[in-house]
This record gives C-alpha cells, sequence and structure tokens, in this order.
C-alpha cells in the first residue's frame, strides 16, 4: 500500500467515526488534496474535478472542505491576501512561500513544539498552536529572473 494509499484509507475511517458520510464527491476531493502537494485553493479542486462531476458546484467544495477542516482532516492557510489554500493534515510541517508565484511547499523542522511550552511558561497563556511561515523566492523564479 503507497503512503497516499493509507492516507486515503485512514481518512476515510475518520469520516466514518465522523459519521460523515462518504459520497463520490467527498472521495475525490479528499483524494486530490491528498496527492496534490499543491496547496490548492477551493477553485482549483473544482476546476480539477468539475470534468468527473459536472453537477457539482464550487459551494459543493466549499461545504466539504469545511467539513473535513471541522474533523481535522484539512487545515486551511490562510495568507491574508488571496484565496484560503488546503492543506490534507499529515504530520506537523512548515511551508516556505514563494514571493513571485505563491507556490508553497512543505518542510518538515521537529523542534518548534517546544517554543508553544516556552511562550505558555512566560506568558501564562494556555497555546493551542503555532504556525510559522519562510518566505523567499523558489528555485524556478530564481531561474527566470537570471535568464531575464
Amino acid at each position: 500500500m503507497t503512503v497516499s494509499e493509507h492516507q486515503m484509507k485512514q481518512a476515510l475511517e475518520t469520516l466514518k467515526e465522523s459519521g460523515v458520510r462518504i459520497t463520490p464527491q467527498r472521495h475525490a476531493i479528499l483524494e486530490y488534496l491528498i496527492q496534490s502537494m499543491s496547496h490548492p485553493t477551493a477553485d482549483e479542486i473544482y476546476k480539477a474535478l468539475e470534468g468527473k462531476f459536472p453537477n457539482m458546484s464550487v459551494a459543493t467544495v466549499y461545504n466539504n472542505l469545511r467539513v473535513f477542516r471541522e474533523i481535522g482532516l484539512v487545515k486551511e492557510l490562510t495568507y491574508g491576501d488571496a484565496s484560503s489554500r488546503f492543506d490534507f493534515v499529515t504530520s506537523s510541517h512548515y511551508h516556505i512561500i514563494c514571493e513571485d508565484c505563491g507556490k508553497i511547499v512543505d518542510f518538515h523542522y521537529p523542534g518548534l513544539d517546544e517554543v508553544e511550552q516556552l511562550a505558555a511558561q512566560v506568558t501564562g497563556f494556555k497555546v493551542s498552536h503555532h504556525r510559522m511561515e519562510v518566505y523567499g523566492t523558489c528555485p524556478e523564479c530564481v531561474k527566470k529572473r537570471s535568464s531575464k
């Protein structure tokens, strides 16, 4: 079983345990999110699946993403400017974002959970989570710039 097949199986199990019906559209949206490494917007998901599901609307995609977010399968990534992007929740990871083209790439770095503990100790806050983004220029955009 591949990693994405295993993730899909676990996601479907989570849906069942949460009492969420598994429709063909939900299955397809989840599968797309698991296989997509691009952190797609709802519109991108809709466009990718509209050929397979001509009766599906953008609202259906948004509603399903909301359900997935509420049960913890998907994270909504908002960066203030454009549409939210969606990320299938795997282990904790961070994002590096290209300032030119907007591409978002995952990277793993183990040591930041202690930041939450330190923040809680220093401030007295009950910490719920943290988020870190790193910004720069992706290799493709660097190449484009240097070839001009």
